[in-house]
């Protein structure tokens, strides 16, 4: 496909995803069933181009005077990608192509962002977490959020029930992957020009074989703060697809038992092939069809972690739909189940035992506040310094250690954002329950 023909796929993309509500990922899916003409790299370059166009949706929208699909698309173009009005006009003389620039839009497309643009336009946010925003990051809200509409890294967690990093580091350099500063076991692939394909880490045999997992360097971190050891009993309460549960199989060295639960049965069910890849033996899911199976392991296990379902603001960089989609009634209805989850969790720890709080936000509303109204009617528990916890698992390089030391809150949690940390936006916070 010629650049034209992709920027008029891009614009019917966009225009299913705004108004039938779907993820870009199912919309992508569905025109690239109808366009059997289109190549793997047509499909990424239109999916990275709508992606991009919803990353920076309000300051698009505000630039271009336009927040129709069309409007988005051009203005991501020009103003994600960097194209000139000579190369954009090009493409849209081409067959297939959209119909030609107005002159409004093409004033529009060179014209620099409005600086007197308010701070949710800015940060490209929605306007109702205005408030939100500003009680998490204060006067640094807009710089945050910009930072949480570019693209994202992908993070590799070497699987060292397998390999070592050294031994991993080679059959990833064909990713062009990176050493990550933060861990000591992992790597990292840094984000493609926009127009590029992502690296298909499916046909790089050190994942086929086991020897590396997919997850975000913030999430491999708030796994270490549950600084698990070998021989010891843990439950991943909140396992979803698993990624946290190998970790811990990983850092438990085999011995020992993680127990994976979750009340999605289709999410815990993705573990199953990644268990396999994995080599891990010390791993037995609890599926939610089976709740009883959780009675015997009350007050038993050494270590709980709760990874919340969220809102998932700290995942912006790589699902930026889901952005507009959040509402303020979704927030609330998620502070009402963390608490009842976190609540729940809390019965499996054993006295002397440790519970890790986290969520992929960075809403206080979901994360501080959550910690203290469990503190407070649970006063057999007490905050730990999440940040020496996760230093003492040993995984964090010298960078890594410093930087959670800078960003650990007062009461000791946590908190980790793109701009910060170069991660997601994580939370974590380490409770441990009265011997």
């Amino acid at each position: 496909m010629r650049d034209g023909g992709r920027i008029a796929a891009a614009i019917d993309v966009l225009s299913d995803v705004m108004s039938r509500h779907q993820p870009v990922k199912s919309a992508a899916r569905d025109w690239g069933k109808r366009a059997r003409y289109a190549g793997a790299k047509d499909r990424a370059w239109v999916s990275g181009l709508v992606l991009d166009a919803l990353r920076k949706k309000h300051s698009i929208a505000n630039t271009m005077g336009d927040d129709s699909p069309r409007g988005l698309v051009l203005g991501a173009l020009a103003h994600s990608w960097g194209w000139d009005i000579r190369r954009i006009d090009d493409a849209m003389d081409e067959e297939h192509a959209p119909d030609a620039l107005t002159l409004d839009e093409r004033e529009r497309l060179v014209m620099a962002p409005d600086p007197s643009a308010p701070a949710h336009v800015a940060g490209d946010y929605p306007e109702w977490l205005a408030p939100h925003m500003t009680r998490v990051f204060g006067e640094e809200a807009v710089i945050e959020a910009q930072a949480m509409a570019v693209r994202a890294a992908v993070d590799l967690r070497v699987n060292t029930l397998k390999t070592d990093s050294e031994r991993a580091a080679k059959p990833l350099s064909a990713a062009k992957a990176e050493t990550s500063p933060l861990l000591k076991g992992a790597f990292h692939i840094p984000a493609r020009d926009p127009s590029q394909r992502e690296a298909s880490l499916e046909s790089i045999p050190a994942y086929s074989k086991g020897w590396v997992e997919v997850q975000d360097a913030g999430s491999q971190i708030a796994a270490a703060a549950a600084n698990v050891k070998p021989g010891e009993t843990v439950l991943d309460y909140c396992a979803g697809g698993g990624g946290k549960t190998l970790a811990f199989a990983a850092m438990m060295e085999g011995k020992g038992q993680v127990f994976a639960y979750d009340i999605d049965g289709r999410r815990l069910s993705a573990i199953i092939p990644r268990l396999k890849r994995s080599g891990a033996h010390n791993v037995q899911l609890v599926h939610p069809r089976e709740p009883e199976a959780l009675e015997p392991l009350k007050g038993s296990m050494d270590c709980v972690f709760v990874d919340a379902p969220c809102t998932g603001t700290g995942t912006w960089r790589r699902r930026p739909d889901s952005k507009w989609r959040v509402k303020e009634t979704a927030l609330a209805k998620r502070m009402s189940e963390q608490t009842e989850i976190l609540a729940a969790a809390s019965h499996f720890v054993k006295p002397g035992g440790r519970l890790i709080y986290a969520t992929c936000s960075f809403l206080i509303e979901e994360d501080e506040d959550r910690v203290v109204e469990f503190l407070r009617e649970n006063p057999n528990y007490s905050q730990e310094d999440a940040a020496e916890s996760a230093i003492a698992s040993g995984l964090l390089t010298d960078e890594g250690a410093e930087t959670v030391r800078k960003f650990r809150n007062a009461d000791g949690s946590v908190r980790l954002t793109p701009r910060r940390a170069g991660t997601d936006g994580f939370f974590f916070a380490v409770l441990r329950k009265q011997a």
